[in-house]
């Protein structure tokens, strides 16, 4: 049964709210027009944990309030809750990271006007005592590989999240899988923040997202052992970002007007300077990806969908 809307968001109590100011267009004469009517309506934003546990979303969502006068109700959850929110039809927008499950949720018609964000990258973070003597291990299948033969403890994301997504792609890269995990693999349930604090007093390894890890560094024992591709490591551990519209057409009572407003600006130019220049400590915690003189089409649709002559009827 879906929930009822305003229900699920009490129940979640979620949010960064924002106040707004109106939308305008240009008329073909030169003056202002009334764009869709949206002032004091309420976007619903499902997301991950990491957008909202690096503090990035404030940063974001801070200047949005000064053009449209709207709330913004921001729900962290993993990406797979939170395209499954979605899909139920309780949230307008989706900004995840996982390109698998987002092509899913298009395939499945429930989104449309996916666009590339931002990205950063995945690392793998642990005691410095470093147990299966991983540090500095150019491949990641190679470091899981040597965690799973030390039998030395791991904790996992473990909610269907882009980050165990991605930990679960590692591990069968590797030749690896659920029926290879023994007791030193824990899955948390949990978001990133706290997964990171669980390893961290477990003295135990984790794939993190950079920017959470970055944001809580100080506060952490862990340190990153492999690096990802922006500091050199494998492609493997890239860790791209996408911001989806759900599709009106399936639910009718989503703020589509207003979500596609919410993706033209974090797609445009102040929002991806806001992106770019958000730092933790000193460090870039996103690199913007959405403006470019060569824009790849193909982020609009599922990574595998052809070109058929059926979709010309």
């Amino acid at each position: 049964m879906t929930i009822q809307r305003r229900g699920f968001l009490a129940a979640i109590g979620g949010g960064a709210t924002a106040a707004l100011a109106g939308c305008t267009a240009l008329s073909s004469d030169g003056g202002e027009e009334a764009g869709p009517e949206i002032e004091g309506e309420t976007l619903t934003l499902t997301t991950t944990t990491s957008t909202y546990d690096t503090g990035l979303l404030d940063e974001l969502n801070a200047p949005f309030q000064d053009r449209y006068g709207v709330t913004v109700d921001a729900v962290a959850q993993g990406t797979g809750a939170a395209l499954e929110t979605a899909r139920n039809g309780d949230s307008d927008v989706v900004m995840v990271h996982a390109r698998s499950l987002e092509d899913e949720f298009m395939e499945n018609g429930y989104g449309v006007n996916r666009r590339d964000l931002m990205f950063n990258d995945f690392v793998l973070v642990g005691s410095p005592d470093d147990p299966a003597g991983i540090e500095g291990s150019d491949e990641a299948t190679t470091a899981v590989s040597a965690i799973a033969e030390s039998e030395s403890a791991f904790v996992s994301r473990g909610d269907n999240s882009g980050t165990h997504t991605k930990e679960l792609a590692i591990w069968d890269a590797a030749g690896l899988g659920p029926e290879d995990f023994g007791e030193w693999y824990t899955e948390a349930g949990q978001g990133m923040g706290e997964v990171l604090v669980q390893a961290d007093q477990q003295g135990a390894y984790t794939l993190a997202d950079r920017g959470t890890y970055l944001s809580m560094r100080d506060e952490l024992g862990l340190e990153i052992l492999v690096q990802g591709p922006i500091e050199g490591g494998p492609e493997l551990l890239m860790n791209p970002y996408g911001i989806v519209a759900v599709n009106p057409a399936v639910h009718d009572h989503v703020n589509y007007d207003l979500a596609m407003a919410y993706i033209g600006y974090v797609t445009g130019p102040e929002g991806q300077e806001i992106i770019e220049n958000y730092t933790s400590n000193g460090e870039q915690l996103f690199f913007p990806e959405a403006l470019s003189e060569n824009p790849n089409f193909r982020q609009y649709v599922p990574e595998e969908w052809e070109w058929s002559d059926s979709d010309d009827e």
